[in-house]
């Protein structure tokens, strides 16, 4: 499987960007699958649901199934967070994989910039950002600058980048 990141600050539009390159790269034929890394406690469970009373009970996984999807949620409890490459073991093979977050976890990575945020382009401290989707020009940076909202532009070089054609 090939990957590629989408990295960024808080509300940089790294969420809407993948979202569109989903969009985009699954209309061009390829497979597409994303990873959302989530710096905080989060819970895809609804309290008082019959899973989420099996997950406060002690499970260690719950898997919910139904004739339209399935999801396994896994407590990690007193375990470490897996790695990227664990989490990406644990996926069906597709043509590509978006990462969202992982900043630092290596691989081919644009950054999603918005000036709003009034924050440094990470690009300008990590050497393993390629790219760069913004809403503003960045004339000191050496490396390809797309428009945040240029989903096909975007697209079309990211799967250069993988190879994939």
């Amino acid at each position: 499987m090939k990957t590629f990141g989408i990295v960024g600050w808080k509300n940089s539009g790294k969420t809407g960007l993948v979202e569109r390159l989903v969009t985009e790269i699954s209309l061009k034929g390829f497979s597409v699958s994303t990873i959302k890394h989530a710096h905080h406690t989060f819970d895809i469970d609804q309290m008082g649901k019959d899973s989420f009373r099996h997950r406060q009970a002690g499970a260690m996984e719950v898997l919910l199934s139904s004739e339209n999807r399935w999801a396994l949620m896994h407590e990690l409890r007193d375990s470490s967070e897996p790695n990227l490459n664990e989490l990406l073991s644990k996926l069906s093979p597709v043509d590509l994989v978006l990462i969202e977050g992982f900043k630092n976890e290596y691989g081919l990575k644009m950054e999603a910039y918005r000036i709003e945020n009034n924050n440094i382009p990470l690009v300008q401290s990590a050497n393993d950002i390629i790219a760069l989707a913004s809403n503003t020009t960045h004339p000191n940076l050496n490396l390809p600058i797309f428009d945040l909202d240029d989903t096909s532009e975007i697209a079309n070089f990211i799967l250069k980048e993988v190879d994939l054609k």
